[in-house]
């Protein structure tokens, strides 16, 4: 049944759009992540780094590992080698048929989806990608405050309480930071180090995803409780990077379903063939820059491969990015 309270999800105050009561509840238990953090006490961050990243560990012990990584010192994140992929290039097919966009909009219409949104990812089309490399993970907070100790910049996460570096998260991704924030660390990346870093195309992002099969989801065509951290199961806060590899995508990257939104290079436009979608996003009649993946405060029709999405001034739209990297 439709949910009349979603008609104008942006309308909403912020836990009302998440789906929460006002009154207070526990998504998850303290005293069970007590246990768990007490058990790995000890055990050494390479240890940790695979409990955090192995599917058949229970989902509460790899928060635990990836949480206690955050103070240890997280292996996997190198500022200047950051975990990279390769996806090889070919003609790829990106896009959603026309005459699939009524039954996605029925499947979500009970948390706020309107026809507007979904009809941007039409049509299909064709495209020819070149080879390239995407990043494992997001960008974390720990490499974003090197970068703004490096450069000065003032692009303060708005997600950093009083723009302090919360050393607990240092393995989550960074958010909320703006579409010339996430060019001007790959920019500054790519000065630092001499490659050539820089944010995925709108297709290249579709395509590390999905993997070019039409997948709805990065792992699949099915939702899966476990497979990313949106609102529907997740912790209702950012996760360390990598903590649910059920999600990972067939080139074998973390969080392209879920944890923050990401940017792409791309501001917004129609697909080949396809028409431009007026939506709440262009209601100032300017351009803005896409985002895909899903996040921790929204629910998991984000999470969708073909989802085009973008900032919009609430609390809720946590916007990160990851890097992409063209061959030498």
């Amino acid at each position: 049944m439709p949910n009349p309270a979603y008609d104008n999800i942006n309308a909403l105050e912020d836990r009302q759009a998440m789906g929460l009561d006002k009154a207070y509840s526990d998504r998850l238990d303290p005293r069970r992540m007590h246990r768990q953090c007490r058990r790995l006490t000890g055990v050494d961050p390479a240890a940790l780094a695979q409990v955090a990243e192995d599917a058949a560990v229970a989902p509460e012990t790899r928060l635990a590992a990836g949480t206690l990584l955050a103070l240890h010192g997280d292996p996997r994140i190198d500022v200047d080698s950051p975990a990279m992929l390769d996806v090889p290039g070919g003609k790829v097919r990106l896009g959603l048929p026309p005459q699939r966009v009524e039954s996605v909009v029925a499947a979500w219409r009970h948390v706020g989806v309107r026809r507007e949104w979904i009809a941007k990812e039409t049509p299909e089309y064709t495209v020819d990608i070149t080879a390239f490399r995407i990043a494992r993970y997001p960008v974390t907070n720990s490499e974003y405050r090197t970068f703004l100790l490096d450069t000065k910049s003032p692009w303060l996460p708005t997600s950093w309480r009083f723009g302090v570096h919360p050393v607990h998260l240092a393995n989550h991704p960074v958010w909320t930071v703006p579409p010339q924030a996430a060019d001007a660390y790959a920019a500054w990346l790519s000065r630092r180090t001499g490659r050539r870093f820089r944010l995925p195309t709108e297709a290249e992002w579709e395509y590390a995803a999905s993997g070019g099969d039409g997948r709805e989801y990065p792992w699949g065509d099915h939702l899966a409780a476990d497979a990313a951290n949106t609102v529907e199961s997740g912790p209702l806060t950012t996760t360390p990077v990598g903590v649910h590899p059920a999600g990972r995508s067939p080139f074998g990257a973390d969080d392209m379903g879920g944890n923050v939104e990401e940017y792409v290079s791309d501001d917004y436009r129609p697909y080949p063939g396809g028409q431009r979608i007026a939506d709440d996003l262009t209601a100032d009649g300017r351009a803005y820059r896409v985002a895909r993946g899903g996040s921790f405060t929204r629910y998991a029709d984000l999470a969708r491969c073909r989802r085009r999405h973008g900032w919009y001034p609430k609390a809720v739209y946590a916007m990160g990015f990851r890097l992409a990297e063209s061959p030498a």
